[in-house]
C-alpha cells in the first residue's frame, strides 16, 4: 500500500465540490440492495385488496435473516384538483408505512384510518416509516392504456419520466410517533442510516408495479378482453420519482456529526483506494467495465437547467478526457489510482473529480464495504459543551475551521443577502431576501461561517487561559456557535466551508449532496431550490434479486452499452 493521507475537509467541503458528488457504492440505496442479496432475503405479497376503482390495501413483506418487515400500502382514489407534491397536502394517490413485522388484520384497521391522512393521524412504535406518493398521471394512463389494449407501453415515454409514482415525503425516525430510531439503530440491517427509508421506497417500487398491472387487467376485463403483461425490461427501468426541495436543505447544518461521518466515510474509501500499490486484472476489468457502463450513463442524463446543463457539458468533456487517459496509459503502473486521482486534480472539473472518486470505488468491496457501518452517529456526548476548554484553543478552531469565513466582509450585503426561515403558511424551510422581505427576526441558525465570525471577534478581548465556559456565562448567544466549532473539532468533515447566506448560494448543492448519499442519479434541478431525481431505477425488483445483480444496477447493463457502442 501507499502512504496516503485523506482530502483537506478545506478542500472537500466547499459547497460547489458537495454539489458534485455522485453515488457510489457506498451509497445507501446499494448498500440495502447489496445486504439484502447477500443475505438471501425472501419477499412475499401477503394482501392486496384492492377494488376496480383502485382502492383499498396491500401489504409486502420483507424476510430478512432474523425479522421480518412489511409495507402496508394504501390505495385512494384522488380526484385531480387534490393532487399535490407539497408538503402541507392533505391527500394523496397512494400512503405507506413500513410495519415492524407482520401486520394482523387489527393492525391494517388501526392505521387505515391513519396512515392515509398523515400529520392528522398518529402511529406508534410498531411503524417504523411513514410516507405518501402521487401518481405521475400522464405516464401512469398512457401505461394502463397500453397494457389494457394488449399493448407495450412506449419506451421513450417511460425513459423521458422515468417513475410512475413519486414520493412526496418518507418519514421516519419518530415522525407522527413511529419508531425513534434509538429503537431500532443496534440491529444489523438498520445500523447504516435511512436503511428504514430505503427499505420502504424499494418496497414502494413493487406495489406501484402490481398495482398499474391490476388496474390495466381490470380495464382490460370490463371489455371483455385481457391485458397484455408489462415487460419485465420496461418495470425494471422504472424507479420511484421523487422531488425534492428547501426542507431537505437545512438537514446537512443541522445534523454536523451524521454529515461528518457520511464524508468522512467516503474521503477514508478513498484515502485507501488511492494507497493501492498495484491494480489486478480482474479489478482493473471491474473498473474498464463500469467505466462504460457510467459512460453511458452520463450519455443518459438530460437536463434543462442551465447550471446543470453547464456542468454535464463538463461531465462529458471530462468524461473524453479520461478515456483517452486511459487508452494511453492504462493502470499497470504502480499506484494507478493515486496517479488517476492526481491527473483528475489538474485536469478534470470539480464534477468530473468526483465522478472519477466514486468510479476509483467500484473494484474494491473487499477494501471499503466494511465503512458503511460508521456512518451512522450518536450526537449526544458530542453536542456538549466542553467549558474546560481555553479561549486561546477556541480561537484556534475557529481560524481552522472557519478561516475563510473570517476572511469574509460580513458588511457587504451581498454576503448576507439571504436568510433561512420557516415558512408559516407552508410549514417548510424558505430562503428568502434579507433586505427585501421582513424576514430577519424571523431567521433560523442557518448561517454558522458568519455566527464563527461573530463569535471570533467577541473572544478578542479575552485572556487566552480564561475557560469557554466563563465566557459563555457572559455571553450565551454564542453557544450554538461554540458548539459547532467543538464538533468540527471533533468531526473534520461536519461543517460546510462555504457562506451559505450569500446572494449567490445555490441550495442545490445541498440536496444534491443528501441525495447523492442515498444513491441518486440523473440530477434534474428544475430551480436552485428544488431538484428532481428517481430511485432505484434499473434495480432489480425483490423476486430477481437472488439471480440479478444486487450491487452495480445503477449503471446501464453491460449488453445495452455494447448496442450502443
Amino acid at each position: 500500500m501507499t502512504e496516503v493521507t485523506c482530502r483537506d475537509p478545506n478542500l472537500v467541503m466547499r459547497l460547489a465540490r458537495l454539489g458534485s458528488i455522485h453515488q457510489s457504492r457506498l451509497s445507501f440505496m446499494r448498500i440495502l440492495t447489496r445486504r439484502m442479496a447477500r443475505e438471501g432475503w425472501r419477499f412475499e405479497q401477503t394482501a392486496f385488496e384492492i377494488n376496480d376503482q383502485g382502492v383499498g390495501h396491500a401489504v409486502y413483506t420483507a424476510y430478512g435473516p432474523e425479522r421480518a418487515y412489511s409495507l402496508i400500502a394504501y390505495a385512494h382514489d384522488l380526484p385531480a384538483e387534490k393532487r399535490s407534491d407539497r408538503v402541507i397536502a392533505d391527500a394523496w394517490d397512494a400512503t405507506f408505512t413500513l410495519f415492524d413485522g407482520i401486520p394482523s388484520a387489527a393492525d391494517i384497521e388501526r392505521l387505515s384510518h391513519n396512515i392515509p391522512v398523515q400529520e392528522a393521524g398518529r402511529v406508534n412504535g410498531t411503524e417504523l416509516s411513514v410516507s405518501r406518493a402521487n401518481r405521475s398521471v400522464r405516464l401512469w394512463e398512457h401505461v394502463v392504456s397500453a397494457l389494457a389494449a394488449g399493448d407495450q407501453p412506449d419506451a421513450a415515454q417511460i425513459d423521458a419520466v422515468g417513475y410512475l409514482m413519486r414520493t412526496t415525503a418518507v418519514y421516519g425516525s419518530g415522525k407522527l410517533g413511529a419508531a425513534d430510531r434509538e429503537m431500532i439503530a443496534d440491529r444489523p440491517e438498520f445500523r447504516v442510516p435511512f436503511q428504514v427509508e430505503m427499505l420502504s421506497v424499494y418496497l414502494t417500487r413493487w406495489f406501484v408495479r402490481d398495482l398499474v398491472q391490476y388496474m390495466a387487467d381490470t380495464r382490460a376485463k370490463a371489455q371483455g378482453a385481457s391485458a397484455a403483461q408489462l415487460d419485465a425490461d420496461l418495470a425494471r427501468s422504472m424507479g420511484i420519482g421523487n422531488s425534492t426541495g428547501l426542507g431537505m436543505a437545512p438537514f446537512l447544518l443541522n445534523h454536523p456529526v451524521l454529515f461528518s461521518n457520511w464524508v468522512q466515510v467516503r474521503e477514508t474509501a478513498l484515502q485507501r483506494v488511492r494507497g493501492v500499490a498495484s491494480a489486478s486484472a480482474e479489478e482493473i476489468a471491474v473498473f474498464n467495465d463500469i467505466f462504460a457502463r457510467n459512460k453511458q450513463s452520463v450519455a443518459n442524463w438530460h437536463s434543462e437547467h442551465p447550471v446543470q446543463l453547464e456542468k454535464l457539458a463538463a461531465l462529458q468533456a471530462d468524461v473524453d478526457l479520461i478515456s483517452a487517459k486511459l487508452e494511453d496509459e492504462g493502470l499497470a503502473q504502480s499506484s494507478p489510482w493515486e496517479s488517476l486521482y492526481q491527473w483528475s486534480t489538474q485536469s478534470l472539473t470539480v464534477e468530473g473529480q468526483e465522478w472519477l472518486v466514486s468510479l476509483m470505488l467500484e473494484p474494491y468491496g473487499d477494501l471499503v464495504d466494511d465503512l458503511a457501518d460508521e456512518m451512522s452517529a450518536d450526537n449526544t456526548a458530542t453536542f456538549r459543551i466542553a467549558g474546560a476548554m481555553t479561549v486561546a484553543r477556541l480561537r484556534e478552531v475557529l481560524q481552522d475551521v472557519y478561516g475563510w469565513a473570517l476572511k469574509t466582509d460580513w458588511t457587504l450585503a451581498a454576503n448576507k443577502a439571504r436568510a433561512w426561515y420557516v415558512s408559516e403558511e407552508k410549514l417548510e424551510p424558505r430562503l428568502g431576501e434579507r433586505f427585501e422581505e421582513p424576514i430577519e427576526e424571523y431567521e433560523q441558525p442557518l448561517a454558522p461561517g458568519r455566527d464563527a465570525t461573530q463569535l471570533f471577534a467577541a473572544l478578542a478581548h479575552w485572556p487566552d487561559e480564561t475557560p469557554v465556559a466563563e465566557f459563555l456565562l457572559r455571553h450565551p448567544e454564542h453557544r450554538h456557535s461554540v458548539r459547532r466549532a467543538q464538533i468540527a473539532n471533533r468531526a473534520p468533515y461536519a461543517e460546510i466551508r462555504d457562506n451559505t447566506i450569500s446572494e449567490d448560494v445555490l441550495p442545490i448543492d445541498m440536496l444534491r449532496c443528501k441525495l447523492a448519499f442515498f444513491g441518486a442519479m440523473h440530477f434534474d434541478p428544475r430551480s436552485d431550490r428544488w431538484v428532481r431525481i428517481c430511485m432505484y431505477g434499473n434495480a432489480p425488483y425483490p423476486e430477481e434479486l437472488s439471480a440479478r445483480d444486487g450491487d452495480f444496477w445503477v449503471y446501464p447493463d453491460a449488453q445495452s452499452v455494447a448496442k450502443e457502442g
